[in-house]
């Protein structure tokens, strides 16, 4: 693109005219003839795209845009609303002719802007300036993964109870990001769900810093602050970790054990442990910090969900775990029926045979919840608090599969609480099953294919909940997973049975009458 100064237009046709634009090389730039001279500046605002030319200005110098009432000072660019600047442009008159300086900063300096810029954008969760950021920082030939890891730097201590899934799905939006060496508008899309996820996470939220200090890393000890709670001690031990030079590596199998201690928080626990690994791997050593103080954080205040009484025979099932003869494995339809206690208290009598075949067991038990799920709870209104079911509690089931399946294949110690866990989840799910869906109607005949379609879906979900499209994100990228680790066995199969089902079913997330239902009736008791 040429620069430097370039004539524009004859002074004489800008006074006449009063505004004109200038084309070069596919650049647009707006003249005006103001009451403080002549100024020039891009004639697409920086917020749409709307042309500038069209806009109102006042004898301040002050350019407004008529589509949606940015106002911009000609001058300086500044942004009157607080968005993105408008570019200006020096301006001399030579002759009579009018002449303007085009010369782009050096790279160092636009990427600082664009990345203040995107900063701003987050602050915000304005997503469409988020998309135009990330945009700018590819084009100036940066790698814009550069912007997930500002994003985390950003957020990691806005995020009052640790984790959320928008750290764990971008991870995946990562793993998508990298087989799309060859679609910018693809990947592109990749970051831009990352970001904008952590942008919603922690929008208006305030900073809740990490506890001061550093001790040697000592994995008893971290596991026994996890399990009493006790944030600051786990937080300087992790930092001691992370002194090593290689936090993961001496981590991993403390989180491990912290995260598969509880069924804690509804299996996210071990789900987010094994994200943080890629996402450590996939963004370097120096942000092992701030992504492992806010899965700690996560780790301390998560749920211990196996001491309600749903699932209280977790811990008799955990001791007696494989105490039984050596038999064959269940199938999958052994579970159908047993609620969440008896389907521990079953597994347990199973605990003998070989954790791969009784995961398959379990995964298959999982898949098949799924696969059945009966879509009339979806209108289900007369659910006490806690009660609600809906597609994602599903996903979970197969989520947190893959996570026992990645953690207890490193560290097989950890088999039996994971396997337990997975009980878990089939026992509180089979209860929503419809008998009347054959499994072999949503059977995938050509896996790749079909991860190909659901690959395409993603790119363009059309969801507004950043919480269903992470999910799906998350399902996918498990289901092919633990297709391609040729340990998931037949029901691998099926899990892939569900997921099809999955993505041809509605998704109903804002449950409105049922909040309202549900409302009334706990105030009425509320006495």
């Amino acid at each position: 693109m040429q620069q430097g100064w370039v004539r524009a237009v004859s002074v004489e046709e800008l006074r006449r005219k009063g505004r004109t634009v200038f084309r070069l090389d596919g650049r647009q730039i707006a003249l005006f003839d103001t009451a403080k001279g002549i100024r020039a500046c891009n004639n697409r605002c920086p917020h749409e795209g709307y042309p500038l030319r069209e806009g109102t200005l006042d004898g301040n110098c002050l350019l407004t845009c008529n589509w949606h009432n940015w106002k911009f000072d000609l001058e300086t660019g500044e942004n009157q609303r607080d968005g993105d600047r408008l570019r200006v442009y020096p301006v001399e008159v030579r002759g009579g002719d009018v002449w303007v300086e085009i010369v782009d900063p050096p790279v160092e300096e636009r990427l600082a802007k664009s990345l203040e810029d995107l900063k701003q954008g987050f602050a915000d969760h304005d997503y469409e300036r988020l998309a135009r950021e990330i945009a700018r920082v590819a084009r100036l030939g940066v790698d814009p993964v550069l912007a997930v890891r500002e994003a985390i730097r950003w957020s990691h201590d806005r995020l009052e109870f640790g984790w959320t899934h928008a750290y764990a799905g971008a991870a995946d939006w990562l793993a998508l990001y990298d087989s799309h060496a060859d679609d910018p508008e693809n990947r592109l899309i990749c970051l831009l769900e990352a970001i904008g996820h952590m942008a919603e996470d922690t929008l208006r939220e305030r900073r809740y810093p990490y506890a001061a200090g550093i001790e040697d890393w000592d994995e008893e000890a971290f596991c026994r602050a996890v399990e009493e709670e006790d944030e600051a001690r786990a937080i300087r031990l992790t930092r001691g970790a992370v002194a090593t030079g290689d936090a993961w590596d001496a981590m991993e199998r403390g989180l491990a054990r912290a995260a598969l201690a509880h069924y804690a928080g509804f299996g996210h626990s071990a789900i987010y442990a094994l994200k943080a690994g890629a996402l450590i791997r996939r963004l370097g050593e120096d942000m092992a910090e701030p992504v492992l103080v806010s899965l700690v954080r996560g780790l301390v205040s998560a749920f211990r969900e196996d001491l309600i009484p749903e699932f209280r025979g977790y811990g008799e099932a955990l001791e007696s775990f494989g105490s039984k003869p050596d038999g064959s494995a269940p199938a999958a339809a052994d579970y159908v029926g047993l609620n969440a206690n008896r389907a521990l208290a079953f597994t347990a009598e199973h605990g003998a045979v070989p954790p791969l075949d009784l995961f398959r067991s379990l995964l298959g038990a999982n898949a098949l919840n799924m696969v059945r799920f009966d879509l009339a709870h979806l209108d289900d209104l007369d659910k006490p608090y806690g009660s609600d079911f809906g597609w994602l509690d599903l996903t979970h089931g197969l989520t947190f599969a893959d996570a026992v399946l990645g953690i207890c294949s490193k560290f097989p110690e950890l088999w039996p609480a994971g396997l337990l866990q997975m009980a878990c989840f089939a026992g509180r799910n089979t209860g929503h099953q419809d008998g009347d869906v054959d499994p072999e109607d949503w059977t995938v005949a050509d896996p790749g294919l079909f991860f190909a379609e659901a690959d395409r879906r993603l790119m363009d979900h059309g969801q507004d909940r950043y919480i269903v499209s992470v999910h799906l994100v998350k399902t996918i990228l498990a289901v092919r997973n633990m297709l391609a680790s040729d340990k998931a066995g037949r029901s691998g199969e099926l899990a892939l049975a569900a997921l099809n089902r999955l993505l041809h079913s509605p998704v109903r997330r804002k449950m409105v009458r049922r909040t309202a239902r549900q409302a009334m009736r706990f105030v009425e008791t509320d006495i």
